[in-house]
């Protein structure tokens, strides 16, 4: 008999991160993260292929280690923290690429905008911890387009190019811990 039973599990920010990279000058990556995030994940038993996902990010809690960036990143030119106070992953589809690598498809929204996205996941494993929680890992990575949300500011360099990529990197890693 199939398994039916939804198993909830939820994002231990203790022991994940979600972070990005971004192209500075065109020759070096500034990394940075959020600090504030909570995440839903409702399963069929324990199978993940079966996952609903529910992701919610602060974005007023960035976080690059400059507080000047930090700052400007907070702002309209970028995330506009004052009137869009919650980033959101609402994914779609998890879908079996091979081994323990994963398609995750779901809807990104920042500042409003919501588009779809595309993003690979790598299952880690899963583990019981010394005080009887079941974990899960995963790796998320992935690449947007970071004007498709409106993060429009950049500035022209004399030599050609520009100050700050479109491009950003995402690198997520992920420990969930199954609920009772």
């Amino acid at each position: 008999m199939e398994n039916t039973i939804k198993t909830n599990w939820v994002i231990d920010p203790m022991h994940s991160e979600i972070g990005f990279k971004v192209k500075h000058l065109m020759i070096t990556n500034v990394k940075g993260a959020f600090k504030e995030f909570n995440a839903l994940v409702s399963t069929t038993g324990e199978d993940f292929s079966t996952s609903e996902i529910s992701i919610q990010i602060n974005p007023s809690s960035v976080d690059t280690g400059v507080a000047d960036r930090d700052t400007h990143l907070k702002s309209p030119d970028f995330f506009d923290v004052e009137n869009f106070k919650e980033i959101t992953f609402t994914a779609g589809r998890l879908t079996k690429t091979g081994g323990d690598n994963f398609t995750l498809q779901g809807d990104l929204t920042i500042k409003g905008i919501t588009r779809p996205v595309a993003l690979e996941a790598e299952f880690s494993g899963m583990m019981t911890d010394p005080w009887g929680n079941k974990k899960a890992g995963f790796l998320v990575t992935g690449k947007i387009n970071r004007k498709d949300w409106g993060l429009n500011w950049n500035a022209a360099l004399e030599t050609g190019g520009v100050l700050v990529s479109e491009e950003v990197r995402i690198n997520c890693e992920v420990e969930l811990v199954r609920q009772s």
